[in-house]
């Protein structure tokens, strides 16, 4: 049963939930769970933040890049959490949309502000002012995350299980996944 559903991708900011709620849908789904992010980290042995340290953010783009590449053209049906920049290059963007069923998990700067406030393993975010940063990020990636999704969840408030409810409600009333 689970081969007959897409490779569903997750993209939004930072803190937005795309790991959580991908991994909870993928678990409803009866499909795997893969996280760009894990897996950049798998491949370069360190975690992103020590790495974007060492060899800076255009280093780090490649081998998102490569990774992502990797998942979405191999067309095994799995939940795929993004890293939040994934959508900045616009061969990604494209091999979003080419490869999957992009769903955009839209959070206000706020919300992620109160998220993420004390988080120290965000590399774009160890800076004076996060909450700055953040609305600087929203500004220059919700136009490119809306571009390429094909849903737009707005997760404000909602449970991971809610979350999970209104993506697979979307699915299937668009017919990408079968309705129960």
């Amino acid at each position: 049963m689970a081969a007959r559903y897409p490779l569903i991708v997750l993209v939004g900011m930072p803190g937005s939930g795309k790991s959580t709620v991908g991994r909870s849908l993928a678990q409803r789904l009866r499909l795997g769970f893969a996280d760009s992010d894990k897996l950049i980290e798998q491949r370069i042995g360190c975690a992103i933040r020590d790495y974007f340290a060492r060899e800076g953010e255009a280093a780090f783009r490649e081998i998102e890049h490569a990774v992502l590449a990797e998942v979405l053209q191999a067309g095994v049906p799995v939940v795929l959490a993004t890293g939040g920049g994934a959508v900045l290059r616009e061969d990604n963007r494209a091999l979003l949309q080419a490869h999957g069923c992009v769903v955009y998990l839209r959070s206000s700067p706020e919300e992620l502000y109160r998220r993420l406030r004390r988080d120290t393993q965000r590399p774009l975010l160890q800076v004076d002012d996060p909450e700055a940063k953040l609305r600087e990020m929203h500004g220059q990636r919700d136009p490119l995350y809306r571009a390429c999704a094909r849903f737009v969840i707005d997760t404000g408030k909602p449970s991971v299980p809610t979350l999970v409810n209104m993506v697979v409600a979307q699915l299937e009333l668009a017919g990408v996944l079968p309705r129960a």
